[in-house]
């Protein structure tokens, strides 16, 4: 891990090879959020760019994947004392405003907020939408741009635990009765290779955390019920 900062709001970054990109997503962050750059075990100088445009870096000696990178950041965020924690992707996708957006909702008192985006790239991730709406109230839990209090991952005690895709965390605070407030956003073409591979081992990806999604909130509301 990198020098200390302070700031209550962070904007954690899971990153893996993305030196093409993410001296512009950091750059992009300056007087919105600290810059919170997981390096996933890259091979390239993402961690270096991270480094020089004033980010804080925690850094992964092996590839662990997404969910395990933005639980590590949270953790970094959660020990620098930040309040609120905005996750966003490396890939430059995202466009400021997004996170200005995001970052306003969380001002105002809201405790979970979640992007919806205007296009889904893969078939499961529509089915994930579809599915999202009708059980938790959320447009597009796969999208890559949410916030958070802090307090709503310290209650679950992690990010993630199943390998959700980054949804664990959103979808339980709504089970134990947070609100969600989205907001829409618009989303740029990705340069280089996605992150989650191939169409076919990304929808089985997003398949498998989607059925356990349902599994557990299933679980939840029986629990709760009897």
């Amino acid at each position: 891990m990198t020098q200390q900062h302070g700031g209550k709001i962070a904007a954690v970054i899971p990153a893996w090879n993305e030196a093409a990109t993410i001296a512009q997503v950091v750059s992009g962050l300056q007087g919105i959020a600290l810059p919170i750059v997981v390096d996933d075990g890259s091979s390239d100088d993402t961690a270096a760019l991270a480094l020089q445009g004033g980010a804080v870096v925690v850094r992964h000696g092996v590839n662990r994947g997404y969910d395990a990178a933005i639980d590590s950041g949270f953790a970094e965020a959660a020990r620098l004392g930040c309040e609120f924690v905005i996750t966003i992707d490396a890939d430059g996708q995202h466009d400021t405003a997004a996170l200005i957006a995001a970052v306003g909702i969380l001002q105002a008192g809201a405790r979970l907020t979640v992007g919806v985006r205007d296009v889904q790239q893969r078939l499961g991730e529509t089915l994930f939408c579809l599915v999202g709406k009708r059980m938790w109230g959320m447009d597009d839990p796969l999208c890559g741009v949410k916030g958070y209090h802090i307090d709503l991952y310290r209650k679950l005690g992690a990010f993630d635990t199943y390998r959700s895709v980054g949804t664990q965390l959103a979808i339980h605070s709504v089970l134990t009765g947070t609100p969600v407030v989205q907001f829409p956003l618009k989303t740029r073409e990705r340069l280089g290779q996605p992150r989650f591979g191939t169409t076919l081992s990304a929808n089985l990806k997003i398949v498998r955390a989607l059925a356990i999604g349902i599994y557990r909130t299933i679980r939840h509301r029986y629990v709760f019920r009897t």
